[in-house]
């Protein structure tokens, strides 16, 4: 199960963390966040230099566009990529992987956001996540509602709408 949590950074910036346990080893999981066909199905287009202190484009399932610099990826454990860097509008995404037995652990935090913008980024990493484990399991193979893992998945924008109202009215810590 998903959990996400929201915390303030300061008095206008905040980070989104969310977390969940995948029914895959670490190096599927792996290359599920970093292979650019795997990174399309759940959450984002990705295109550029995959290199660490090269730019990339994102384009994410949410519409969200812009440019990102990989600043660290250490196969299979950790990534770090810091989006309009050197901008005011700068944050960073980082991923942890950890191996829990046959299963893995996939942490995944979020810095820099706008304080009053953290539900809308929760409930969005939240869905993208729910993706994940979606895509995960269909493995290339059509769903029963048509989809496939081949392709974006047709969930995120249902799913960010049914959790926006309760990640607005949750606590920030």
């Amino acid at each position: 199960m998903t959990t996400t949590t929201m915390r303030a950074l300061d008095a206008t910036t905040g980070a989104v963390r969310v977390e969940d346990v995948y029914d895959t080893d670490i190096e599927d999981l792996w290359d599920a966040c970093t292979t650019p066909e795997r990174l399309a199905r759940w959450i984002a287009q990705v295109s550029g230099d995959l290199r660490v202190g090269s730019t990339i484009e994102m384009t994410f399932t949410s519409t969200w566009s812009g440019p990102g610099r990989i600043d660290a990826c250490e196969r299979p454990h950790h990534l770090l990529v810091t989006t309009f860097a050197g901008t005011d509008r700068e944050c960073e995404i980082e991923a942890w992987l950890t191996a829990e037995g046959a299963r893995t652990r996939l942490v995944i935090e979020e810095r820099g956001l706008p304080l009053d913008e953290l539900h809308i980024h929760g409930a969005g990493w939240q869905a993208h996540l729910e993706d994940l484990g979606r895509s995960l399991e269909l493995d290339g193979t059509a769903h029963p509602d048509g989809w496939s893992a081949t392709e974006p998945s047709p969930h995120w924008r249902r799913r960010w709408t049914e959790l926006a109202p309760s990640f607005k009215n949750a606590d920030v810590s």
